[in-house]
Formats: C-alpha cells, sequence, structure tokens
C-alpha cells in the first residue's frame, strides 16, 4: 500500500513538474517584457562594442590588433552583418602582416560562413577556394568542414533543380563526415550537426537525447544557449514542447541582442496559424527591425511573405473588432432611445393615475354622503357600509402599492439612463484606446444582464416588504409546518415567496411572471402546485387567500 502511495506521489510530482516545465503564456510574457526592454540590451551590447573599437583604434602593435578585431567580428556576427564582415577582413589582414598563415586563413573561411549566413553563397564559394587547407590548423579545419557543409546544405535547401540539389546534398556529407572524424562528439558543432541529420532521417529519440545533453552543459545565460533551444526545438515530440523550446530560444536571442532572429520568426509563424494575431503581429514586426539591423537580404525574403500574410490577418481582425464595437455603439443607442421613450411613457400614465386617484377620492366622498343620507336603513347601510369599505380599502391599498412601485419604477429607470451613459462613456473611451479584445469580450459577458437583474429583484423585494411587512409571516401561516419557507437574508424574499407576491398584487398570469423572474413558464407552474400543495385548508382556495393578506394594514 505505501509502495502505491509513494508511486501516486512520485506520478503527480512528474505531472506538476511537466506542468510547470512547459509554461508556455509565462514564457510569452518573458518575451514580450524582454521586446519592451530590447533598446536596453542594444544599448548595453553596443556599449561592450564600442568599448572593443576603441581598444581596437588605440592599439599599436599588430598582435593586439588581430586580437582586437577578431573580437569585434565575433561581437557582430549575429548583429551586424556588415560590420562583421569589415572586422574579420581587418582581422585577416593583421594576421597576414603577422605572417599567421593559420589564422589568416580561418579569418577567410569565418569571411566565407558569415557570407553563407546571409546568402551570399557565390562568394562563399570564391573564399572558400582561395583557402589552402594544409596551413589551417585544427581550428581553422574544423571552421573550414563547417563552412562548407553550410554553404552546401543551403544551396540544396534552395535549389529548385532535382539534380543540383542532390549534388549539394552529397558534397554536404562529404565534409560533414571530414567534420565529425575529427571533432569531439561532445562539441556543439558535432551535436548541431548531428541533430539536423538525426531529424532529416526522422530519429528524434536520438536527437532529443544528445539536445538535453548538450542543454545541460550550456549555460541558459550565455548566448549559446538560444542556438541549443533552437535544436532542442528541431526534435521536439509535440506541439507544446515545440513552442516551448522555440520560446526560450527567442528570448535568449532578445535578451543577448541577437539580431539574426530565426527563433522568432518561427514562433510569428506558428502563433499566425494558431490564431494569436496580435502577438504574431508584434514579434514579426519587432523580427523585421532587428533584420534591418542585421542587413540580411536572405532573412528579408524570408520575413515578407510571412510578413505579409500576418499583417493581412491582424487588419482582417482589427477590421471585425471594429465592426462588432459599432454595432455595440449602435445597439446601446438604440436601447438609450427605447428607454427615453419607456420614461416618456410612464410619465404620461402617471399623470393618468393621478387624475384617476382624484376622481377616486370624489367618488369616496359621494358615498360618505350616501352613507350619511342612508343611515335610517340600517340592515342594508350594515351590509353595504362593509362592502364599500372593502372596496375602499382595497383602491388604498391599490393607490399605495401603484405610487410606491411607480415611485420606484421612475428611480430606476434614471438609474438606467445613467448607467447607460456610463456604459456608452466606456466604450467611446475604449474606442479612441483602442482596446478591442477588452470591448470584444464585454460584448460577449452576460455579467451585466445578471447583475441589473439581482438589483432588479433586490428592489422589489425592498419595495413588497415594505409595503407587507408581515407578508412572510402571513404566508407561512397558511401553510403545513414542514412546507413554511423562511428567506436566508433579511428583507429578502425566496423564490416561491417572491412568485405569491406578484399574486397579491395581482399578476396572476404564470407566463408574465416567468417574464419578470425571468425563469420558465413550467418552472413557475411547479412552483405554485408545490406550494398549494402544501397548504393547510383547501388549496383551491390558496391563491385567494393569500391577496387578502395584509389587507387590514
Amino acid at each position: 500500500m505505501k509502495k502505491k502511495l509513494l508511486l501516486l506521489l512520485a506520478l503527480m510530482l512528474g505531472l506538476t513538474a511537466t506542468a510547470q516545465k512547459y509554461d508556455i503564456k509565462s514564457v510569452y510574457q518573458q518575451i514580450d517584457e524582454a521586446i519592451n526592454h530590447s533598446p536596453e540590451y542594444v544599448s548595453e551590447y553596443e556599449t561592450q562594442i564600442e568599448e572593443q573599437r576603441q581598444q581596437y583604434v588605440k592599439a599599436v602593435t599588430p598582435e593586439d590588433k588581430f586580437k582586437l578585431a577578431f573580437r569585434l567580428y565575433e561581437l557582430y556576427k549575429a548583429f551586424m552583418n556588415d560590420s562583421a564582415l569589415y572586422y574579420v577582413d581587418e582581422a585577416e589582414q593583421w594576421a597576414a602582416k603577422l605572417g599567421d598563415a593559420a589564422q589568416a586563413g580561418n579569418c577567410r573561411v569565418l569571411r566565407a560562413f558569415q557570407c553563407s549566413t546571409v546568402g551570399y553563397y557565390s562568394e562563399a564559394l570564391l573564399f572558400l577556394k582561395t583557402v589552402d587547407k594544409q596551413k589551417l590548423d585544427s581550428v581553422g579545419l574544423k571552421n573550414y568542414y563547417t563552412t562548407q557543409m553550410h554553404v552546401y546544405g543551403e544551396l540544396g535547401y534552395y535549389s529548385k533543380i532535382r539534380s543540383m540539389q542532390d549534388s549539394y546534398y552529397e558534397k554536404q556529407r562529404v565534409y560533414r563526415d571530414s567534420l565529425f572524424a575529427m571533432i569531439d562528439h561532445q562539441h556543439p558543432d558535432y551535436l548541431m550537426y548531428r541533430i539536423q541529420e538525426l531529424k532529416s532521417r526522422q530519429q528524434l529519440e536520438e536527437g532529443r537525447r544528445l539536445s538535453d545533453q548538450w542543454l545541460k552543459r550550456t549555460n541558459p545565460e550565455s548566448r549559446d544557449y538560444a542556438i541549443a533551444c533552437y535544436y532542442r526545438w528541431l526534435v521536439s515530440e509535440d506541439q507544446e514542447e515545440m513552442r516551448y523550446w522555440l520560446s526560450q530560444s527567442a528570448l535568449s536571442d532578445i535578451r543577448h541582442a541577437v539580431m539574426d532572429q530565426a527563433s522568432l520568426l518561427q514562433l510569428a509563424e506558428i502563433l499566425n496559424d494558431e490564431g494569436d494575431l496580435d502577438r504574431s503581429y508584434k514579434y514579426i514586426r519587432f523580427t523585421w527591425d532587428c533584420n534591418n539591423r542585421f542587413n540580411t537580404r536572405m532573412r528579408s525574403w524570408q520575413i515578407t511573405p510571412i510578413l505579409n500574410v500576418i499583417e493581412n490577418n491582424y487588419q482582417k481582425a482589427v477590421s471585425r473588432n471594429t465592426k462588432v464595437l459599432w454595432t455595440s455603439v449602435v445597439v446601446v443607442s438604440i436601447l438609450a432611445l427605447l428607454l427615453l421613450g419607456v420614461l416618456l411613457f410612464l410619465h404620461r400614465r402617471n399623470k393618468q393615475l393621478d387624475a384617476a386617484r382624484n376622481a377616486l377620492k370624489s367618488s369616496n366622498a359621494q358615498l360618505s354622503a350616501l352613507n350619511t343620507q342612508l343611515s335610517a336603513q340600517k340592515d342594508e347601510l350594515s351590509t353595504l357600509n362593509g362592502q364599500l369599505s372593502m372596496v375602499n380599502s382595497q383602491l388604498s391599498e391599490t393607490n399605495r402599492v401603484k405610487e410606491e412601485y411607480i415611485g420606484r419604477f421612475m428611480s430606476l429607470c434614471s438609474q438606467y439612463i445613467d448607467k447607460l451613459d456610463d456604459y456608452r462613456k466606456m466604450v467611446n473611451k475604449k474606442m479612441k484606446n483602442k482596446e478591442l479584445d477588452e470591448l470584444f469580450r464585454l460584448s460577449k459577458s452576460t455579467e451585466l444582464k445578471e447583475h441589473e437583474l439581482e438589483e432588479l429583484l433586490q428592489n422589489f423585494d425592498s419595495v413588497f416588504l415594505h409595503l407587507f411587512p408581515n407578508f412572510v409571516d402571513d404566508f407561512n401561516a397558511l401553510l403545513q409546518p414542514e412546507m413554511q419557507i423562511h428567506p436566508k437574508e433579511e428583507n429578502r424574499l425566496a423564490t416561491e415567496i417572491r412568485i405569491f407576491a406578484l399574486i397579491r398584487l395581482g399578476i396572476e398570469d404564470s407566463s408574465k411572471i416567468a417574464e419578470f423572474l425571468h425563469y420558465s413558464v413550467n418552472t413557475i407552474y411547479n412552483y405554485r402546485a408545490r406550494i398549494k400543495n402544501g397548504a393547510l385548508d383547501n388549496r383551491e382556495s390558496f391563491e385567494r387567500r393569500v391577496k387578502l393578506l395584509g389587507m387590514l394594514q
């Protein structure tokens, strides 16, 4: 039993760790923040470059000139292509002046690699033809094989002629075998091209094993971490894992001011396919700005079609949201006009009610006069007087109820006009701020309707209990003890009591009650039948007795 519990606990911890490991939304937020702080990262990196450049200008000996020129090339190679080519050429010239053929050859190889990175394949091959392999040291020879392999791999990828593709890929394989034969199999270059090879052969499990080894040996704070994450993305086994490692690679590139943004370009395309248009558009625009700084036509060719697709989708989404927003504004305006019309109608009806009340008072005065004149007929007068008192009481109560509810209704109408105006101002403000997603979310939410319905019912309960403070107790007195209903909140009515409160006010139609309480007609029928079944006396006369509750108050 203990072993099973331990196994279950380990499984739960493993699932929790996996969920935390691939928290994609958190990584996206980090990328957004990194993009916002990109000017700071770039400025810091430019300061570092400027310090090295000043040292290069002030250097006197050829040895220092070579070292600093080579260092500037390394700083520029993923930041600004033209400057990287300039300083690797400078380093080659200083190596030649020092008589160091190995370093000069290595610089020429690196210049060829930089050319191939940005799509200058013809120039790269010309530079490589002028390199004497016999004079290269082990580092230069490794770079030579790497560059040859990279150039032919790129030519094979972009070539549209099948026979030439096969020729290019064959040359790439030859140089890759030469590279693998001379470098340590734990070296990042070996792991990089070995993972590429495994990816092409669909041997993803072995690729993930090598990639995980690479990641364990790579400092997450280093520039190389972005490359290790990128190749981990290539061999990921599911979409969530792919997005995670590609996001980590893009995040590392941004934080290290890398302008050759391959990972973020891929991520923007994925997000566009998933429908996250705002973030996709932000990422592709940032990638385009970085490419303009790096200045490479190859990346521009890759970005342009993706940028056009994302921008078109983004503009379509903005257009749709704008239409929805304008529709919401029109609907709100129509509702405001309708509410104003209702308010005017109620004002007119209130005047008519005042006239009816005055006429009623006059009738009461006439009845009192007749009552005095008929005092001689005691037996008939007693019966008639009782009837008249009952009618008078009902009329007075009706007037009191109508006055109370009409006054409260007029107040609610005024409040609703203010709320509609506030809603209109909020919509207008969000339109100006282009908060279209927020407006779209608000237009779909039923929270406003539920809140207003709750407030309406609360006002109804408050007014009704003000008019009939003993209604709940009197109502329960008509029911069997086990059927009695006691509201949970003070000054609030339970749903069952609220139904019979409406009946007490003269609203007997179940469909009207259902419309007011926002229930189905069947639900109202069921409530009424269940309560009448719990009556102390005859259930058929129950609702008639409810109508008489509070009559003498």
